[in-house]
């Protein structure tokens, strides 16, 4: 390698980097460490977290809405539906296995994801606006549990 040092190894090989750092922490090699980079990452993986559960959340409430709602495709799309209803489930249920105080977060951004996947929804089926509820259909923790599905009888 030719005059890379640990300052510069950030932009020129990130994979090296994280490498070297962790060897360093692991070390005690505290002078050695890139920590202006370091401290910037340890912010982006919270905001990567949080970034992951509001798209996984407006997913999920998106799909929960074509289920409920979208009668003209549920017989032939229903199937598709709920595993993804599923998946998104257990993506989120993994995230905040990791950390659960991530939780607290999902009720704070509960009502915006339900509006954007709710507006996502009228522009994709191009149903009529009213036919879906301005208020969250279900509770966080109905919404988050792995066997709870809304009623979709004839609405």
């Amino acid at each position: 390698m030719m005059n890379i040092t640990i300052s510069n190894l950030y932009d020129s090989d990130y994979q090296l980097w994280l490498e070297s750092t962790i060897n360093q922490l692991r070390q005690g090699d505290f002078q050695s460490v890139d920590w202006p980079n370091l401290l910037e990452e340890l912010a982006d993986l919270g905001k990567n977290n949080r970034r992951a559960l509001k798209s996984l959340l407006t997913r999920l409430l998106e799909h929960l809405l074509k289920l409920t709602y979208w009668q003209s495709q549920r017989d032939y799309n229903q199937a598709g539906w709920k595993k993804e209803i599923r998946n998104f489930r257990l993506q989120i249920a993994d995230l905040l296995a990791d950390s659960p105080s991530l939780k607290s977060y999902l009720r704070e951004i509960l009502a915006k994801c339900y509006l954007d996947a709710r507006n996502l929804l009228i522009d994709e089926t191009k149903l009529d606006a009213s036919i879906f509820p301005l208020e969250v259909l279900a509770s966080l923790e109905e919404i988050l549990d792995q066997n709870w599905l809304p009623d979709f009888g004839e609405t």
